[in-house]
């Protein structure tokens, strides 16, 4: 039987843990007020949301059913913790080039990959920006999500002018706060999902720099540039809310070329629909890094990338979203491997630039060069 003195000690022990909780709960609800959390579409632009397709039962759903998980929690806990590749993060700075911009400037059709999902194109006359992640970091929590030594080859403060600036959808490693905040006196229009204006107007864009679209929703952008929001298999989220705005990929036409812009995506029969009402695309820029089978159906395994390509009828490939931050148990270089030998096996043009080399897409093949194997 416990004496009065342990009874007291353990209603103390009660009434401090509580007042531990509370002062933590304030101090992260603190914090989820920083503005780089972004902010849930409201007004207007929530009644838009509302009316559409994708939106049912107070979220933004994918076309085929796709669970997060392919496997238990359990199991997938234990995977991501316990059997992690040793060489998630490269020993040594990686392989990369400083930014030439009088280069990229000379090229008619000319691209540079910026590390992960980033990458900077200059075509027809016109500066396009895609998913930039600037701030040396993919995740709110200080300390965590740095990039690899040696990834890091530009800041937001060194970029052109943007005429066209495109993001897939908001979550961390695609919309950086910092990165978007310095950039905003630079862009001409910002090309986003339904719900995604909310973030940018909360962060100083105007609604004249805004455009905000559904799936299959086109855009005239002048000068014979033409924008299809296409449909992608993934989710979006900040803060703790989830799918309240949309997800995408672009289908963006000037008056040379078609590429098709992929932001992130489990594989799913949307790559084949796109490529037979809007193909063939001489390029196609899709994800292939930070994969897992227990994470499959939001995004693609190495060999699926192969096949949304020829679903896509891209005539050239370039493979993004590795190389830069861990998000996966999978060594850094293995994406680039895997790829790399499928595509050699299906026979399809592949361009595996160094992080900040610039790439001449006039050129009939742009050889794969092999970089990550050094």
């Amino acid at each position: 039987m416990k004496t009065k003195h342990q009874v007291k000690g353990f209603l103390r022990f009660l009434k401090w843990s509580a007042l531990v909780l509370i002062v933590v709960i304030g101090l992260i609800s603190l914090y989820m007020m920083h503005p780089q959390f972004g902010k849930r579409p409201s007004g207007e632009r929530l009644k838009r949301i509302e009316q559409s397709k994708q939106f049912k039962d107070g979220k933004f759903r994918n076309s085929n059913p796709t669970p997060q998980l392919t496997q238990s929690w359990r199991v997938a806990l234990t995977d991501f913790f316990c059997r992690r590749s040793t060489e998630t993060s490269p020993k040594n700075k990686i392989s990369s080039v400083p930014v030439n911009w009088n280069s990229l400037f000379a090229k008619s059709h000319g691209l540079i990959w910026l590390g992960h999902s980033s990458y900077l194109l200059r075509t027809d006359g016109k500066t396009i920006l895609v998913d930039p992640v600037l701030s040396g970091s993919i995740s709110p929590i200080p300390g965590s999500g740095k990039a690899f030594a040696g990834s890091e080859v530009t800041t937001a403060d060194a970029l052109p002018a943007i005429d066209y600036l495109f993001i897939s959808h908001d979550h961390y490693d695609h919309m950086d706060y910092k990165t978007l905040k310095t950039l905003q006196p630079r862009v001409g229009k910002i090309i986003v999902g339904l719900g995604v204006g909310e973030h940018l107007e909360y962060w100083g864009y105007r609604d004249d720099q805004i455009i905000e679209k559904d799936w299959w929703e086109q855009i005239d952008l002048g000068d014979g540039f033409h924008v299809t929001v296409t449909p992608a298999r993934h989710f979006s989220g900040r803060s703790i809310w989830s799918a309240n705005t949309l997800w995408a990929s672009y289908a963006l036409e000037t008056p040379t070329q078609k590429l098709y812009l992929g932001g992130d995506s489990g594989y799913d029969t949307h790559f084949k629909e796109i490529g037979d009402k809007l193909g063939p695309f001489d390029l196609a820029i899709l994800e292939n890094g930070q994969y897992d089978l227990s994470w499959k159906y939001i995004h693609m395994m190495p060999e699926e990338v192969i096949q949304a390509t020829k679903d896509l009828q891209a005539a050239k490939l370039l493979p993004v979203h590795s190389s830069k931050f861990v998000l996966a148990n999978h060594a850094w270089y293995e994406p680039l491997e895997r790829i790399s030998k499928e595509a050699s096996r299906q026979h399809q043009i592949l361009i595996t630039p160094r992080i900040g080399e610039v790439v001449d897409l006039d050129l009939a093949h742009n050889d794969p060069s092999y970089w990550w194997k050094n």
